[in-house]
């Protein structure tokens, strides 16, 4: 298979779906890789790299989209990149697909084939989502300490506080991959910790591994409770390809104390707060009522080679399956692929994004489709 693997063109966006080690994978089993010219640069990767792994190196966007079949990206084909996408071409990267209709549009009518990173799912695991939650949820807590500073809107308040002065409450909405990520750093820095969440197994197990974190059940009294007492906010909900629930509305900010930072990392999935709006790292904040909002749907990107190689280390064993055996056969033997699988050939084929979008007509079960005639 012929494999390919552009510059990403996302506002910042410095991560690259390849490193030269997954494309020596490719390559070892058989395979030819094409990478970018200059594509690995945001991560401190050189053209040289890659050539000693065994790819070639194409001058431009356009001719990685017209060799591949199959297409590694980071993050969903931008509208200038939707132009180059070829019927039955198989796309495998993140997508989100719940929160932007007018790409789900797109793709259904180039026919692409969009093996989505954030769906692929072993049993109650994410794989390839969980490298960076893990890195969005440690930044989140950065970013809220960063944004405190008064000079930046915030409330001037030191997260960790000083002997003699307390340190930041920090309310994290969801105890999932990213938010006991952010609540392990947050309460590595001292400061006071929340974590709410619906799953009493899941807060149990936080509260043996973090003993100095409180775990509460997640209901509208005590979120509201939470809301009024916290400086720094980390919407870290998920609903595995649907669209994220919205937890905090735009009445509630007035009861919050001025200049308290909200960091919806949910955002790519259409964000936890009423008042959230995708931001890039260009302009990541904006200030609705006296609180802060970072919004920024690639957050990873902000440490680009950490994440390049986290995320690689996830998705090259499932890559490794597409390009062997064809979509079609490694979907088939894969329940994790299957999942996976959000539009096949201008079909919709993962439920939650059809119900999310409202477009069930336009939904069948995966296996319907993969399957040759009897």
């Amino acid at each position: 298979m012929k494999i390919g693997c552009p510059k990403e063109i996302k506002n910042n966006e410095n991560r690259i779906g390849l490193t030269p080690n997954a494309a020596h994978a490719y390559v070892e089993t058989g395979h030819e890789v094409f990478i970018e010219k200059g594509a690995g640069q945001g991560s401190a990767i050189e053209d040289r790299e890659y050539l000693k792994a065994g790819a070639r190196i194409l001058s431009t966007a356009q001719e990685i989209w017209e060799t591949a079949d199959m297409i590694v990206k980071v993050k969903e084909p931008q509208p200038s990149e939707q132009g180059l996408m070829r019927e039955n071409q198989l796309l495998y990267a993140y997508f989100h697909f719940a929160a932007d209709k007018e790409l789900l549009e797109g793709c259904l009518e180039r026919k692409i084939m969009a093996l989505a990173y954030e769906t692929v799912q072993e049993g109650q695991i994410l794989p390839l989502l969980k490298p960076m939650s893990e890195v969005a949820g440690r930044m989140s807590t950065l970013i809220g300490a960063f944004y405190s500073a008064k000079h930046l809107g915030g409330r001037g308040l030191l997260p960790m506080g000083v002997t003699g002065v307390g340190p930041a409450e920090v309310l994290v909405l969801g105890g999932g991959v990213v938010g006991s990520n952010a609540a392990r750093v947050a309460s590595g820095l001292g400061c006071r910790v929340t974590i709410l969440d619906i799953n009493l197994s899941r807060l149990e197990y936080l509260g043996e591994i973090m003993p100095n974190v409180t775990c509460v059940y997640s209901d509208a009294v005590s979120l509201d409770q939470y809301l009024r007492s916290a400086d720094i906010v980390i919407g870290a909900v998920l609903v595995p390809g649907g669209k994220t629930p919205c937890l905090v509305s735009r009445a509630q900010l007035k009861n919050m104390k001025p200049g308290a930072v909200l960091v919806d990392v949910a955002i790519d999935q259409g964000g936890c707060f009423e008042t959230s709006k995708p931001c890039s790292h260009d302009e990541p904040i904006y200030v609705i009522d006296n609180i802060i909002h970072y919004c920024v749907g690639n957050m990873p990107s902000a440490y680009a080679r950490t994440s390049t190689f986290a995320l690689n280390n996830a998705t090259i064993s499932y890559g490794l399956q597409l390009a062997n055996k064809g979509l079609e056969k490694a979907c088939l033997e894969s329940e994790a692929l299957k999942l996976g699988l959000n539009t096949y050939k201008g079909i919709i084929t993962n439920k939650p994004v059809a119900e999310a979008l409202r477009l069930n007509n336009l939904y069948q079960a995966p296996e319907t489709l993969l399957r040759p005639p009897c």
